[in-house]
């Protein structure tokens, strides 16, 4: 799987964009056999199963110049990374709690030299600042993440959507959302025509959640 199927979905992109997306499996293929963040079948679908996948979120949402975006429980850099290339005036923030994962995410963003990501070695819980969306990809159930977030999300608006969380599911989420009535479920199936999409979702959560 290689960078076509971005390219293909998302045929806007500068040459810079094309080269920073380009050179994103090299470096993790030459940081995973180090350092351990990606399964073996997901570095061979990196495109598929995490580049794409992070980009998912974009077809919700676009994010402004100067927006402050914080990625929770980053991983190996998902979605934090793919969405820092894709919206290179936004500031992205990426935690994680597990210093091997937050070390090869800091590897990869030097080796990229992007400039627009800053990474903590942290519970979200003792970060500071407020953002105007959290995203994240599956790290807990959606009550357990509200909590982990809590205080997290900007009062004032500076998009169209109100600020809240975006939220990369799958499966059925009707029980995990039975206590959020306003949260927008998006089916990434009608973004993306591959079957690994078939079940995957963007949860949009408010920061005014009617609970």
């Amino acid at each position: 799987m290689n960078t076509e199927i971005v390219f293909n979905y998302f045929t806007t992109l500068t040459q810079e964009q094309k080269h920073h997306f380009s050179q994103l499996e090299a470096l993790y293929q030459d940081w995973n056999q180090k350092i351990n963040v990606v399964s073996r079948k997901d570095i061979d679908e990196l495109y598929l199963r995490h580049v794409l996948h992070s980009l998912g979120i974009a077809k919700v949402q676009k994010f402004n110049e100067g927006a402050q975006i914080l990625d929770v429980g980053t991983g190996g850099g998902f979605p934090g990374i793919p969405l820092a290339i894709l919206f290179p005036q936004t500031q992205f923030t990426l935690v994680d709690a597990i210093g091997k994962k937050i070390k090869v995410v800091q590897e990869v963003i030097d080796g990229l030299k992007l400039e627009n990501i800053t990474t903590h070695h942290s519970r979200v819980e003792d970060l500071p600042g407020q953002f105007d969306f959290i995203v994240s990809r599956a790290v807990a159930a959606m009550p357990t993440f509200v909590h982990w977030t809590k205080g997290k999300i900007k009062k004032d608006a500076a998009h169209e959507r109100v600020n809240g969380i975006l939220y990369l599911k799958g499966g059925d989420l009707t029980e995990e959302l039975q206590g959020y009535r306003n949260a927008e479920v998006f089916e990434l199936k009608d973004y993306f025509k591959e079957e690994f999409f078939e079940t995957k979702k963007v949860v949009y959560l408010p920061s005014k959640y009617r609970s």
